[in-house]
């Protein structure tokens, strides 16, 4: 079996955004408007947070992947790719963590 990626997932994510909302979870969510998919986002980001602190790591593996599905969603949301977000971090990759932060303080 091939490996899943965050990008299989994106293109399933465009796909079943591309369906109709009664067969797809996607669609439900985006149908729903950007701020309910943010607010799903910030419940899945805390339950992800959590879980990591619970220790428990099964469960923190699960709520990881579904941070990572909701994320995309939110970007889909806002028709922002994740290539897009990629070049992002590959542009912050040119400098350390600590001047990239920095840089943005100013900004």
């Amino acid at each position: 079996m091939a490996r899943f990626t965050i990008h299989d997932l994106a293109a399933t994510i465009d796909v079943r955004a591309a369906s109709g909302g009664e067969s797809s979870y996607t669609r439900k969510l985006l149908d729903k408007g950007t701020a309910h998919c943010a607010k799903k986002f910030g419940e899945e980001a805390v339950e992800t947070v959590i879980a990591a602190i619970e220790n428990d790591r099964d469960h923190f593996i699960n709520e990881s992947a579904d941070v990572l599905f909701h994320l995309l969603v939110l970007l889909k949301s806002r028709d922002v790719t994740l290539e897009e977000v990629e070049t992002a971090l590959g542009a912050r990759t040119t400098m350390s963590g600590l001047q990239e932060k920095a840089a943005r303080q100013h900004d």
